[in-house]
């Protein structure tokens, strides 16, 4: 029996102990297959920005069977889309209708406005007194590419990080996810807003204001321009907003 075990270890060794050739493939043309988007994320990101750009208007309702014939799936990655953009507060489920884009009356509107206001007056004051170099510099970049963007399906992205490259030093993670999450929700109507009422060449000029501010050091009085900007565009968007299409 002895002799049958050494056997059986030098055809171990040979085959199964033995270091194994490396394929010849370059690791860094090989895809990561981990950070891809899964299904649930790209049917996510379709239905988010259809909402943002008002090809799915309020109180649209969402069909969970054409949206997953549409991406070649099954509802499973549908459903778990919609109950993401349901916490975001872009999507509702009623009982008989299924998912549909949520309604904000103007009221609800000037609320959301007043909490984004809030919120990012604290985080610019939080934020001054530890602000870097760096991030004004890419601030003051976002903002010339924003001033020169002739695509509206771009502004409110580039609005955002203008505004949130402002905000990082306050090293508040949560205060600036959470302002996120407003922003997300307001999306669609900055967009209204910007387009509807010239609003690009207003907000070009305030974010500039912002800036100059923040360079000086005064974390009051940015807090105070940050503020009236957000309060104004709500007050233009207001002027401008166009009733919702009947169904």
């Amino acid at each position: 029996m002895k002799g049958l075990e050494a056997v059986v270890q030098i055809v171990y060794d040979i085959r199964i102990g033995q270091p194994e050739c490396p394929m010849p493939l370059e690791a860094a043309k090989v895809p990561d297959i981990g950070k891809a988007p899964s299904a649930s994320d790209i049917i996510l990101t379709f239905i988010r920005d259809a909402i943002a750009d008002g090809s799915l208007d309020q109180g649209e309702p969402i069909r969970q069977d054409d949206v997953a014939r549409l991406f070649n799936v099954s509802k499973i990655p549908v459903r778990e889309a919609l109950k993401r953009l349901e916490a975001e507060g872009l999507v509702e489920f009623h009982r008989n209708r299924g998912a549909v884009v949520t309604s904000v009356s103007e009221p609800e509107l000037v609320q959301i406005f007043e909490v984004r206001a809030i919120l990012e007056s604290s985080a610019i004051k939080l934020s001054i007194p530890h602000m870097r170099e760096e991030s004004l510099i890419r601030a003051n970049a976002y903002c010339d590419a924003f001033a020169q963007e002739t695509d509206a399906a771009r502004w409110s992205e580039l609005n955002w990080q203008f505004h949130s490259c402002l905000y990082e030093d306050a090293e508040r993670p949560f205060l600036v996810s959470s302002i996120r999450a407003v922003n997300d929700r307001l999306e669609r109507f900055l967009r209204i807003q910007l387009t509807l009422s010239h609003g690009k060449e207003t907000a070009d000029r305030e974010h500039r204001e912002i800036l100059a501010v923040c360079r000086q050091g005064d974390a009051e009085h940015a807090g105070t321009l940050v503020f009236d900007h957000i309060m104004s565009a709500c007050r233009s968007l207001l002027d401008h907003r166009p009733p919702t299409r009947p169904r």
